[in-house]
């Protein structure tokens, strides 16, 4: 019999789950989760009889690490078995100065077939819960205690499983528990406009990256599907009602093909689109993943060349730009390379 795992719900909800034990019960409990506790014998404030009528209705996880693998720049990717044999990944980034940031899946898979991109290869196969990802980042904290962002960036399309990210969300932040600050956690979305205006209105009030990639309509539409049901001055008018509502600026992604979105043209529709928005363009060079192409050709990376010469004439017209620090390539754990 598969138990409800208990490590994706908020306080408040956990106190009503648990019922008719008395709330104060419930925030031991909820403080266990938090602190890494897999168990509930481990969890030494409360008598033996409730450690095991607990256990007996429920477990702590819902899922287990079934594989690690760690980059020597210092990234450690997880892959993640859950409760019905399905497999997700998460990661564990680190910057120049040693700064940990977990990158976590939102789905198993994904439907939005962006064509460089791994996770798009293996299709759609389902949400995750609150539990799946919250366990995701108590995974990762096992193997490295210091994290201290999180970006929604791994598998999936955030946006198209919102309700169980709230909940998920509402664990990490909650003061009792893992007490992360909104400002700490991104989302990155491939341009859900519903999503965004959705997240504008009742939030939480977290950072937003649009993965854009280039601001050219045609280009997009046969390099990022979604184009075509969420229109680029759709998705842009989106955001301007997100910065109106949130007041926070955006990043907008740039995954650079070597040969295909690097152009002047492309230069000039990224321009065109920052207009009017507090944004700042983070240029991402592609993570080669063995076997994808674009129309009949492999894909490749960008030349060092293409990328500085990009992100020159980016700051000629007064772009702000930044460039993203390639990690995690070597197992597959970079941006794209996922599943």
């Amino acid at each position: 019999m598969i138990k409800p795992a208990l490590s994706g719900l908020p306080l408040e909800a956990l106190q009503e789950t648990l019922k008719p034990l008395p709330a104060y019960r419930a925030r031991q409990v909820f403080k266990w989760l938090a602190g890494g506790v897999r168990s509930f014998d481990a969890m030494t404030n409360l008598s033996r009889a409730l450690r095991e009528a607990l256990d007996a209705r429920f477990s702590c996880y819902s899922s287990v690490i079934s594989a690690q693998f760690p980059d020597p720049d210092g990234t450690v990717k997880l892959q993640i078995t859950l409760q019905d044999d399905k497999r997700i990944e998460a990661v564990i980034l680190a910057d120049a100065l040693q700064r940990r940031t977990a990158c976590l899946s939102t789905q198993v898979g994904c439907p939005m077939g962006c064509v460089f991109c791994k996770t798009g290869t293996l299709g759609w196969s389902r949400n995750l819960d609150s539990a799946e990802m919250v366990e995701q980042l108590f995974h990762l904290r096992s193997i490295q205690p210091d994290i201290a962002n999180i970006v929604i960036m791994g598998m999936g399309e955030p946006l198209m499983n919102l309700s169980e990210l709230r909940t998920a969300l509402g664990v990490f932040t909650d003061p009792e528990g893992l007490g992360f600050s909104k400002r700490r956690i991104t989302l990155s979305t491939s341009g859900i406009a519903k999503g965004i205006r959705d997240l504008a209105d009742n939030g939480p009030d977290i950072r937003l990256a649009l993965s854009l990639t280039t601001a050219d309509t045609r280009l997009r539409e046969r390099l990022m599907p979604v184009t075509l049901t969420n229109p680029l001055p759709v998705v842009k008018e989106a955001l301007r009602y997100y910065q109106h509502r949130r007041r926070r600026r955006i990043t907008l992604e740039a995954v650079l093909l070597g040969g295909i979105n690097t152009r002047d043209e492309d230069v000039d529709a990224l321009v065109d689109f920052v207009k009017g928005l507090d944004a700042v363009i983070n240029l991402i060079s592609w993570n080669p993943v063995e076997g994808m192409t674009f129309e009949g050709r492999p894909l490749r990376q960008p030349s060092q060349g293409e990328v500085a010469g990009f992100m020159a004439r980016l700051e000629k017209k007064q772009i702000k730009v930044t460039q993203r620090l390639r990690k995690g390539r070597s197992i597959a754990g970079a941006c794209g390379q996922l599943g």
